[in-house]
């Protein structure tokens, strides 16, 4: 009977899994495809996956979970786990290059984090959790630039150049940089610049 009790429970939590994987990638479709992000609904997304709208409550509580579990989804499949290779890079000047190239790879890899971006309006609670995590890139940023420029700067210059290097490095900026550019250049703008900006602190030039 065990053995019984212990199949029957791994299959559910298969099902369980697969279900869950499914809303997740039925809520990227939609946010990739649908004409305004006003339409993103547990209901909405329930009917494109196929499933029960209490299936989706369960498995993500709100629209916040699941807008939430959408955005880890694709910073996953975006690769943002090669910004720990840039927080260890020895040479801290590099590792602002490779968080820079990361970002603009994750901003221009799938559509739907643009309108995660544009959830933030529909959604306060997701707006807050979103802004949560843009803060560790700014806590990145802070680490590498503080590194670069060493104790000779003063705070205020480290932190003018962090916030520069933070905007620079945002979904917004991105967005409005490659609406005619191709994204090599957008990478290329941002680099230079926040390479100009952490010279400004007293950081060296880049070789």
């Amino acid at each position: 009977m065990v053995a019984k009790r212990s199949y029957v429970s791994v299959a559910r939590a298969e099902a369980a899994a697969e279900k869950k994987e499914r809303v997740i990638q039925a809520a990227t479709r939609f946010l990739r495809e649908a004409d305004s992000i006003t339409a993103f609904s547990l209901d909405a997304i329930a009917r494109a996956a196929d499933v029960t709208r209490l299936t989706v409550y369960n498995q993500f509580g709100s629209r916040r979970g699941l807008l939430e579990a959408v955005f880890d989804d694709i910073a996953q499949r975006g690769q943002l786990l090669r910004l720990n290779s840039a927080m260890a890079e020895a040479d801290p000047s590099k590792g602002l290059d490779l968080l820079i190239s990361i970002f603009c790879d994750f901003w221009s890899g799938d559509p739907a984090v643009v309108r995660l971006h544009d959830a933030m309006v529909i959604d306060q609670e997701f707006a807050e959790a979103l802004l949560q995590r843009n803060e560790r890139r700014r806590k990145m940023i802070e680490d590498l630039v503080a590194r670069i420029a060493g104790e000779q700067a003063t705070v205020a210059a480290k932190r003018d150049a962090v916030d520069l290097i933070f905007a620079l490095t945002s979904c917004g900026m991105f967005r409005m940089l490659s609406g005619v550019r191709p994204i090599e250049d957008v990478c290329a703008i941002i680099t230079d610049t926040a390479r100009a900006a952490v010279i400004r602190v007293g950081g060296p030039a880049p070789s």
